[in-house]
């Protein structure tokens, strides 16, 4: 079967054929173009989707990414990462391997197509020339006969007409000679062009037309084999990467089964361990006694001579962080936000009611009940140092539990040798470049590193310091971790060498508060003083409050209860907290002196209204 016999009268038809051949090619590539633009997409849409799920570096997203169900996620983002890697290469393969290459061969193809047809219509050109001098050959021979056959009727005319003359006859013979003659040449010339044709006609439909439509068909069956190896190469281009989209899809699936509950309920342990034991059984208080009685030996502390279990401060209590806070500062947790500020005082004379009229209605509430309250409400604080504006995080992490303070130092202390080495680091580079300058003065000066050698050397002795203090923080902390039996052991024993005098001071040291309730200030200071001396330390570096405004005492106010301070009536002083709506403002008088007064005694300030003065009454 060839173009060259079957089709040899079809050269427009495969001709548009042709061009509907590269028509189809150059629609396979642009198909493929825009598959491969698919992939770069996808791929991008994917790694964006992974980035954003990414932990953030230094957050505390980050330190959620320890337990084992958030490293299987964390294992599908990078896992899903190569994945649209393959993607990548599954459209960069295809550009390189079928887009490019097949929009070369096009334009080879065009080429090729536009040479061969050029040959054809040369061809035909040829025909249709030899066709025209054929036609003209034969129009002239047929009229020359014509002619020929009409000087000879018209010799043979004069030839027998008598009253011609003879020189007339003569002249129509030679007449018709000529035209004879001229007849003769064009026959020859048209027998000449008649041979010269049918070659020509010859070589053209059995040379020249198949030759070039083999070729035609050649070059659109390599077009066909080249669609289907470009489609081939396709699917193997998919199929290259399914074994790495396996091993990702596999590393899935092993992160998945890596996924630990009981070491994800250990971390969790770790992350939120306070070091505190819990706190033992509170024993009846029988009110049925008189009024003067002492508080029951399992109220705040316990007695030595009781064998039973006791209440321990330092143990956790649903999250709690009052064993941080400072003596005084825990002392006006547990008095003046909870009970009622005065009323102000009705006479002219305020002094002659110190802290205010008494009020019958007003219960004792003895410091148990305090300590209960504190202990199972939701305050809203949860330390002191939340009620500094805009205070921030202490460097040595005092306000956290302990065991949880030690990781915090324990962590900051590793950043800090990890900074100290690789500051040495560069100081053992900076030696070595400033030894190479010595010795080849050409490559450098070495008195130029002699700054950035004492800047480097500088930093190294700050880091220095700084793990210095840490590390005494933490072996502070330490100190004061010991194992869960021995710290037991401990706060029993602190808590009993305090038993005593604590039971004493209640009982004598009562007073009428300015509400009309009982204060137990020097029991209240005994029972908590354990805490405090352990942890009066944490917060001596404390940096005082900031003044919002200024306030004038209306009245004399006596301050005995812990957290409260004395004021005299038309003192000026400055106002560190508003009142939050408890009755009680928060005001200084020097950097040692600072306390609470109730809101109705002063005639307050602030620095955001300069302009006009805002009075509570």
């Amino acid at each position: 079967m060839s173009w060259g016999t079957e089709l040899w009268d079809q050269f427009d038809n495969l001709e548009k054929h042709t061009q509907w051949g590269i028509d189809i090619l150059e629609k396979y590539i642009k198909f493929v173009k825009e598959r491969t633009e698919i992939e770069l997409n996808y791929a991008k849409q994917l790694r964006n989707l992974s980035k954003k799920y990414q932990p953030k570096k230094n957050s505390k997203e980050e330190e959620e990414y320890r337990y084992t169900a958030c490293q299987a996620f964390l294992s599908t983002l990078n896992e899903m990462n190569d994945y649209a890697g393959q993607h990548e290469v599954i459209s960069e393969n295809m550009t390189s391997q079928i887009t490019v290459e097949l929009a070369r061969y096009v334009q080879e193809l065009k080429q090729e197509r536009k040479s061969h047809f050029h040959d054809g219509r040369k061809a035909q050109q040829q025909i249709e020339t030899c066709w025209k001098q054929l036609e003209s050959s034969k129009r002239r021979f047929e009229r020359d006969c014509r002619e020929a056959d009409r000087a000879q009727q018209y010799f043979e005319k004069m030839d027998a007409d008598i009253n011609v003359t003879k020189a007339d006859v003569e002249k129509a013979r030679q007449q018709a000679q000529i035209r004879h003659q001229m007849a003769d040449d064009s026959k020859a010339d048209y027998s000449s062009y008649l041979q010269k044709f049918n070659l020509e006609q010859h070589e053209y439909y059995h040379t020249h037309i198949p030759n070039i439509f083999q070729k035609i068909q050649e070059m659109e069956e390599r077009r066909i084999v080249r669609i289907g190896e470009s489609v081939k190469t396709y699917a193997e281009l998919d199929r290259q990467v399914i074994p790495i989209i396996g091993k990702c899809l596999d590393g899935i699936v092993k992160a998945a089964e890596s996924v630990d509950p009981k070491n994800d309920s250990q971390l969790v342990v770790e992350a939120y361990k306070s070091g505190f034991e819990p706190p033992g059984d509170i024993e009846f208080e029988d009110y049925t006694q008189p009024m003067k009685r002492t508080v029951s030996d399992n109220s705040l502390s316990n007695s030595r001579g009781d064998g039973k279990p006791e209440l321990k401060f330092g143990g956790k209590s649903k999250g709690k962080l009052w064993p941080f806070i400072k003596k005084n500062k825990l002392m006006s947790l547990l008095t003046s936000p909870h009970q009622p500020p005065p009323p102000p005082p009705a006479s002219a004379s305020p002094s002659a009611v110190p802290n205010g009229p008494q009020s019958p209605k007003q219960q004792k509430e003895p410091l148990s009940h305090r300590f209960n309250e504190f202990m199972t409400s939701k305050p809203k604080i949860h330390c002191f140092r939340s009620l500094k504006r805009g205070g921030a995080t202490p460097e040595d992490f005092s306000n956290l539990p302990p065991e949880q303070r030690r990781k915090k130092l324990q962590q900051k202390v590793d950043e800090l040798n990890k900074e100290i080495q690789k500051e040495m680091d560069q100081r053992d580079a900076i030696t070595k470049m400033k030894d190479v300058y010595l010795k080849n003065p050409q490559m450098g000066d070495p008195a130029s590193l002699d700054h950035k050698l004492a800047e480097v050397s500088q930093n190294i002795e700050k880091l220095r310091l700084e793990a210095q203090k840490f590390e005494a923080w933490l072996a502070e902390v330490e100190g004061r971790l010991p194992a869960r039996g021995e710290q037991s052991r401990r706060q029993s024993g602190l808590y009993d060498t305090q038993s005593a005098p604590a039971v004493n001071n209640c009982a004598q040291d009562r007073e009428s508060s300015p509400d009309g309730s009982y204060t137990e200030e020097q029991s209240q200071e005994s029972e908590v003083k354990v805490l405090a001396t352990d942890f009066d330390d944490e917060f001596d570096d404390e940096e005082p409050l900031p003044a919002i405004g200024t306030c004038k005492a209306l009245y004399t106010f006596e301050g005995q209860n812990e957290g409260t301070i004395s004021v005299v009536e038309g003192e000026t002083l400055y106002v560190i907290e508003e009142d939050k709506g408890d009755g009680w403002t928060r005001i200084r008088r020097n950097e040692d002196e600072e306390g609470y007064v109730p809101t109705s005694y002063v005639e307050v300030y602030l620095d955001k209204n300069a302009k006009g003065a805002k009075t509570y009454i």
